[in-house]
């Protein structure tokens, strides 16, 4: 007789499964499955600081900024804003689209890159003017993406257009490159 015929399940106490089992079952799965959420790498990227290196500073903050803007004694509105490490150097930079305030219509915009004061505590400086308000367009979307600012822009065919309406719509977007920021072409710009 083989000795696995000689045994009655019935007997063995482990086999029967009661409530519990499972609920220890259970508890333990949770537990280990917890504890391996926190024991993850953190993300790995390319804009990761070296073990010791100081951390980057924070970007800079838009609403302190002295815009190159005349409203005519207006306050001005910051309409959008975008950071990300544009130069290259592991420090963020603030794109800002700021705008006149006005009773009603569109004014329109103009797009800044600031950076950090120079000294501790100073407010963010303008170094780029992207767009310029006398343009007369309208920034509608805004994203750093990839060391890239883009835009997207309604502006106008003619002067005899109503500010209401723009009838043009454009992508762009510009990167640093040489000492200055290049405009470069976007796919799927269009005229609206």
């Amino acid at each position: 007789m083989q000795p696995s015929a000689a045994l009655d399940l019935a007997d063995l106490a482990h086999t029967h499964a009661r409530p519990s089992h499972w609920l220890a079952v259970a508890t333990a799965t949770a537990a280990v499955v917890a504890l391996a959420g926190l024991l993850q790498p953190g993300p790995a990227g390319a804009t990761a600081a070296p073990a010791g290196a100081p951390a980057p500073a924070p970007a800079p903050e838009a609403s302190g900024a002295d815009y190159p803007l005349d409203c005519g004694g207006a306050p001005h509105k910051i309409a959008k804003r975008a950071s990300g490490d544009l130069d290259g150097d592991g420090n963020p930079e603030t794109v800002a689209v700021v705008h006149c305030e006005s009773g009603s219509g569109t004014p329109p915009s103009g797009v800044y890159v600031l950076t950090r004061g120079k000294e501790k505590g100073a407010p963010a400086r303008v170094v780029a003017t992207l767009v310029a308000p006398e343009l007369r367009k309208n920034v509608t979307a805004l994203a750093v993406r990839d060391g890239a600012v883009l835009a997207t822009l309604l502006g106008y065919s003619s002067p005899d257009v109503p500010s209401c309406c723009p009838d043009e719509k454009e992508q762009v977007g510009w990167r640093w490159q040489g000492g200055a920021f290049v405009r470069e072409a976007q796919a799927g710009a269009r005229n609206a």
